[in-house]
């Protein structure tokens, strides 16, 4: 786990047969949504991958790696919260620990704790997710990066 991570998935964008754009993210099977035009589905399918994350957290699966998106594709990042859980979750089943195991390396807590930790919709502390990341020999980075200018339409 000692490389970054960016949990950036490309989408394939799609005219759909009833004038709606479909935004799918193939590297995360059942990852669909729609919009009434790109922009629409792009802000969408976001939501649509927490989802499809949660249910494979929750089903003790595999969190497929995004691949290398091609050239000016559109992508979808994970919001940080969720991105830091995916990451404690794969740690976990890296090193095969529990959540009890966690919350015992925690000093004690209750295994609803963990629980909480790797729910994406609960808003868990950073400093809790850190903590949980250093008892398993690793850690967070924040990082931030700058982003490409918008085009503007040309009168």
């Amino acid at each position: 786990m000692g490389a970054q991570t960016t949990m950036e998935y490309p989408v394939i964008l799609e005219r759909d047969d009833n004038d709606t754009v479909m935004a799918t993210v193939p590297d995360v099977p059942g990852t669909v949504t729609f919009g009434e035009d790109e922009a629409e589905a792009l802000a969408y399918v976001g939501d649509a991958l927490t989802v499809m994350i949660s249910a494979l957290m929750d089903d003790n699966e595999d969190i497929p790696e995004p691949a290398k998106p091609k050239r000016d594709q559109a992508t979808v990042t994970l919001a940080p919260l969720v991105a830091s859980k995916v990451l404690l979750y794969k740690r976990m089943r890296e090193l095969s620990v529990s959540k009890a195991e966690l919350a015992r390396r925690l000093g004690g807590k209750n295994p609803t704790h963990v629980t909480r930790l790797l729910n994406v919709l609960h808003q868990s502390r950073h400093d809790q997710l850190d903590e949980a990341m250093t008892v398993l020999g690793a850690r967070l980075v924040v990082s931030a990066e700058t982003l490409p200018k918008l085009r503007t339409k040309s009168a």
